[in-house]
């Protein structure tokens, strides 16, 4: 940092996030403002059209926008699958975009290697999911013992459900390695001519910091929030980490 005399150490050649590496310092600062103002906006306009999608992901929105569908959705699997599990599919649809969103802003923020850009996305991440669990910072303090009693253990059973959609199918998932699999058949098809590339296209990546590590924050507050006033939701959340603890340690 030139303006107050301090260095770091410069991050390893593997590290380095080059196109980011000529950006001036003196417009670090601009960006970085930009870069506060758009994710101060990303994280109020971003709840719409969650909020939209899961007003819409329950029985009566559904059967009011479309009413030709009535017939179907009072098959009891059916009406028992869109109580359940919809709405925790439709948020988890909404924040696959997320990630990639945090990440692009990152790098408009002028961070100069991988791990840093990592480490700003999972920040970010971690305080766009905030909210979702605990919205006191938004609200009137004398609202929030009413948040607390009420409004909170209301939200119980639609996060048991977002557990089991997006914590429990979402570390089975990532020890399967669908995706490196599937873009390893395709290369080894189409691109692979030398064993280096096949060594290249066998590769099957790492666990991405700034996707894993917020999921992981996200729980352990879910964990904290409705320890007291919903502990029906503990158990869900035990065997989450319990089942994180072996696809991450292996």
């Amino acid at each position: 940092n030139p303006t107050t005399w301090l260095t770091e150490w410069a991050p390893e050649p593997r590290d380095v996030y080059w196109e980011n590496l000529a950006i001036p310092f003196v417009f670090l600062t601009i960006r970085r403002l930009i870069a506060a103002i758009a994710f101060f906006f990303l994280t109020f306009f971003f709840m719409i059209p969650i909020a939209i999608v899961q007003s819409l992901a329950n029985i009566e929105s559904i059967e009011k926008a479309l009413p030709f569908l009535k017939h179907i959705i009072e098959v009891k699997f059916i009406k028992s699958f869109i109580q359940g599990f919809l709405p925790g599919i439709a948020l988890k649809i909404f924040l696959l975009f997320l990630p990639t969103i945090l990440m692009m802003m990152s790098k408009f923020e002028g961070f100069i290697s991988l791990s840093a850009l990592e480490r700003r996305s999972a920040i970010a991440g971690l305080a766009y999911d905030h909210p979702l669990c605990l919205p006191l910072p938004y609200m009137s303090p004398c609202r929030i013992p009413k948040t607390i009693g009420v409004s909170i253990p209301m939200k119980a059973t639609f996060f048991i459900t977002y557990i089991m959609v997006d914590g429990w199918a979402g570390v089975a998932g990532e020890i399967l390695r669908l995706k490196p699999l599937i873009i390893y058949h395709l290369k080894n098809s189409f691109l692979v001519k030398t064993e280096k590339d096949r060594e290249e296209a066998m590769d099957p990546g790492t666990i991405g910091f700034n996707t894993g590590e917020p999921q992981i924050q996200l729980y352990f507050l879910l964990g904290l929030v409705y320890a007291v006033v919903t502990p029906i939701l503990l158990p869900f959340i035990i065997v989450f980490f319990a089942l994180a603890y072996v696809v991450y340690r292996h």
